[in-house]
């Protein structure tokens, strides 16, 4: 994979993971209610979480390419249109306020459950993945170069949200994400339709 490539694989990843959403959510009521520890596990168990649906979506999308190229293409086209309308959707959520986190007890062992639970229990990641991974995978593409998509998406997930735990730490912080959310929505939108563009015209 060329430094280019793997620039804007880390950027889509990381304005995935800054997205405003219920993951965010969850590891700030985490932080809040149970201190910098419970955020921070429950970001690196969410980000497991992340790491496995990536690794799944790279190997079978490599199986894809090799036996089902008119497959592939399907994909492809369907991932623009997917990309297309997370993109539009982030615009809209751009119009609104920021968002509110309501603190909730918090420990360990709430804190990992809940960090993969919210992972793996959504199905959004899946169909996220294969939009934004289709772009980056080839048949020929070594073990290596699957292996660092699969941690670049894993380690950008988990440096973001144990950041944010470790952030909430001082009482500054939580105001200003709130308040710059609308912004935090609109780049994700503007890049994810920049991103579709770019897969649909190959």
């Amino acid at each position: 994979m060329s430094l280019e490539l793997w620039l804007s694989l880390l950027l889509v990843c990381a304005l995935g993971a800054m997205s405003p959403g219920p993951s965010l959510a969850m590891v700030m009521r985490h932080t809040i209610g149970g201190g910098r520890l419970p955020g921070v596990i429950a970001g690196i168990t969410h980000a497991l979480g992340v790491g496995l649906y990536a690794g799944l979506t790279v190997l079978g999308l490599a199986t894809v390419i090799v036996h089902q190229p008119w497959l592939f293409r399907l994909v492809t086209w369907g991932g623009a249109l997917y990309l297309a309308w997370l993109g539009i959707q982030a615009l809209r959520a751009g119009r609104g306020g920021g968002f509110a986190v309501e603190p909730a007890h918090s420990d360990r062992r709430r804190a990992m459950r809940d960090g993969l639970l919210v992972a793996l229990g959504n199905p959004k990641l899946i169909l996220f993945f294969i939009a934004l991974l289709s772009q980056f995978v080839n048949a020929d593409m070594s073990a290596a170069g699957r292996g660092l998509i699969v941690a670049t998406a894993t380690v950008v997930d988990g440096g973001w949200y144990v950041l944010v735990a470790l952030a909430l730490s001082h009482s500054r912080v939580l105001p200003w994400l709130q308040q710059r959310a609308v912004w935090i929505h609109r780049l994700t939108g503007v890049v994810l339709l920049m991103l579709a563009a770019r897969v649909a015209l190959g």
